[in-house]
């Protein structure tokens, strides 16, 4: 004898929905400020010479810490 199972996927909704993309943002969220954090960090550690390779300066920091994290 068979047996016919319904295995479709249904998309969330309601309340389940509405965590699930709350988690998901959130995630997102920290994984980017991550990666800002570590990014400036090590940045910062750097000489003032060490920057100069890169064609950076001190007051660039932040700016390339950002664009690393948030404008993939």
């Amino acid at each position: 004898m068979a047996y016919a199972t319904d295995l479709t996927n249904r998309a969330p909704s309601g309340l389940g929905a509405f965590f699930s993309t709350l988690t998901g943002d959130l995630r997102a969220r920290f994984s980017r400020r991550k990666v800002y954090k570590t990014t400036f960090r090590e940045l910062a550690s750097l000489s003032d010479r060490e920057l100069n390779d890169l064609g950076l300066n001190r007051t660039m920091i932040r700016r390339v810490a950002y664009q690393a994290a948030y404008e993939m």
